[in-house]
């Protein structure tokens, strides 16, 4: 597994909710629930992401707007729309809203009318991991013309029909859009990916953050590492610094660290000495020093402030398709 793969293990498109909206401008739909990552696609015409804490950002069609929250936004037709909005959140795609038919396929609809189609995702993020991915990212990522693009041809096929398992598909495209996007985003000239995105290319670092993210429970050192990459122990401790910013054992005890602390969460039912040893620790003792070390609290105090009342790890189901003309 790579690091930016690494990052998506709690990011994931679950039990999308489509509805096919025909608006008539001006037009403005306010999306309120404030989701860590949305994923806004439009298939056909154009309008305006407006987020809350953020210029205005045009997007055309076949073009992928990311938004980072925790703030809301508002797709518009043109900033400073005279539009009373449409405020939707997890039931915009209703009947009371707009007037939305509420149903997955988009059948009843004729795509050649002309009109703007979109598709948007509110994702959660869930884990310390994952959360490292809206660290990387600015408020408002645009993309457009890149990898996506044969993506959004199967999506806007996918959103016309009703058929039996339309619900997955949805849900693993939408998740196939985003990673495209993000790769474009980092990629795009002249941009500053984070350290870990060019590391990866690198043929000496590369493989040996590929060892560290894949298995982080074995027991590497620096010059097990170099081997498998071919090089010098000095050399790759040298480039591993320069080029992720930190030394290979440090990385690897950080990344250990944010996975125990997902796991303390996401399996309620294992051990301290569970998660011990899935992480590389052969022992309760000496996995909690480390932990209480690098996060000021222990395990099992990390685990009950996640499980606190007002801590919340359900998922998000914001999904709405818009079409307006």
């Amino acid at each position: 597994m790579d690091a930016f793969s690494d990052l998506f293990r709690g990011v994931r498109a679950h039990g999308s909710l489509f509805g096919g909206s025909t608006l008539t401008p001006p037009w403005a739909l306010h999306f309120v629930d404030g989701a860590p990552l949305t994923l806004c696609a439009v298939l056909t015409g154009s309008g305006w992401v407006v987020p809350e804490d953020a210029p205005p950002e045009p997007v055309g069609a076949r073009e992928v707007v990311v938004v980072r929250g925790p703030g809301t936004f508002t797709f518009v037709d043109t900033p400073g729309t005279d539009a009373e909005p449409i405020v939707c959140g997890e039931d915009c795609a209703t009947p009371e809203q707009g007037g939305t038919r509420h149903r997955l396929g988009w059948a009843d609809l004729d795509p050649d009318a002309g009109g703007t189609t979109l598709v948007v995702g509110a994702y959660p993020v869930r884990g310390e991991i994952s959360g490292r991915l809206l660290d990387a990212l600015p408020p408002v990522l645009r993309t457009g013309g890149g990898a996506a693009d044969p993506v959004l041809d199967h999506l806007a096929a996918e959103v016309a029909v009703d058929a039996p398992g339309q619900q997955v598909v949805l849900d693993r495209l939408l998740d196939w859009v985003l990673v495209c996007a993000l790769r474009d985003w980092f990629d795009r000239p002249g941009g500053a990916p984070p350290s870990w995105w060019a590391a990866q290319h690198d043929p000496v670092v590369g493989p040996a953050l590929r060892l560290l993210h894949a298995d982080p429970a074995a027991p590497w050192t620096v010059a097990a590492l170099a081997r498998r990459a071919g090089v010098s122990r000095s050399t790759l401790a040298k480039r591993f610094t320069d080029l992720v910013g930190e030394p290979p054992l440090t990385h690897l005890a950080h990344r250990r660290m944010a996975l125990a602390a997902d796991l303390l969460v996401e399996r309620p039912g294992a051990t301290v000495a569970d998660v011990a040893r899935a992480v590389g620790y052969a022992d309760a003792f000496g996995f909690s020093a480390a932990f209480k070390r690098v996060r000021g609290t222990t395990p099992s105090g990390h685990r009950r402030a996640a499980q606190a009342p007002g801590d919340s790890t359900a998922m998000p189901r914001t999904r709405v398709s818009a079409r307006s003309r």
